[in-house]
C-alpha cells in the first residue's frame, strides 16, 4: 500500500485498527511512534547496486489505556512527516514488535489495515548461482535401480 492509499482510507474511517498476519489485532491503545523515511542501499549477491525506499510506520503497543490512535491523528502525522521529511508517495513498511522487530506490508480489506508477510528473496537469481529447482526423481528411477547413478541429477 502507498502513502496516499492510506491517506484516503483514513480519511473514510472513524476508527483505526490494525490486524497481523494470523488474524490477531494489534490492541487498540497502540500508537504510532514513528513514520519516516527508511532509504537502503546495498549490493545484491551478483553485484548489481541497488536503492530501496520505503515509508516506515512503527507501532507499538503502549500500557497507556486511556488514548486511542484516531484516523484524523495519524492522518496529521502522516501529513507533518511527508512536509518535513519530503516524505513521497512511496510504499508502506510497518514494524510491530513479536518476539523481535517484526517488517510487515500494508494493506486493507475494507475495516482493518492488514499486516502482510514479507519474505526475502535472492534478487539476483541469474547471477549468483543458485541452480534451478533440481529435477524430480522418478518412480521408474527407483524400481530399475538408477536412483543415483552419476547424470541422474538427484545428487
Amino acid at each position: 500500500m502507498k502513502l496516499s492509499e492510506i491517506k484516503n482510507k483514513l480519511e473514510q474511517l472513524e476508527t483505526i485498527a490494525f490486524q497481523l498476519p494470523n488474524g490477531e489485532l494489534v490492541p487498540n491503545h497502540f500508537h504510532v511512534t514513528e513514520v519516516g523515511k527508511i532509504s537502503k542501499h546495498f549490493i545484491d549477491c551478483g553485484g548489481t547496486v541497488r536503492k530501496e525506499e520505503v515509508v516506515n510506520f512503527q507501532l507499538w503497543n503502549a500500557n497507556d489505556y486511556d488514548h486511542r490512535l484516531h484516523p484524523e491523528k495519524l492522518l496529521h502525522i502522516i501529513e507533518l512527516s511527508e512536509k518535513t521529511l519530503g516524505i513521497e508517495d512511496l510504499e508502506i513498511e510497518v514494524e510491530y514488535q513479536a518476539e523481535t522487530i517484526g517488517k510487515f506490508g500494508l494493506d486493507f480489506d475494507g475495516k482493518n489495515f492488514l499486516l502482510t508477510t514479507k519474505q526475502t528473496d535472492c534478487l539476483a537469481k541469474d547471477n549468483c548461482g543458485i541452480p534451478a529447482e533440481k529435477p524430480k526423481l522418478q518412480f521408474s528411477d527407483m524400481q530399475t535401480g538408477n536412483a543415483c547413478e552419476p547424470g541422474s541429477g538427484c545428487c
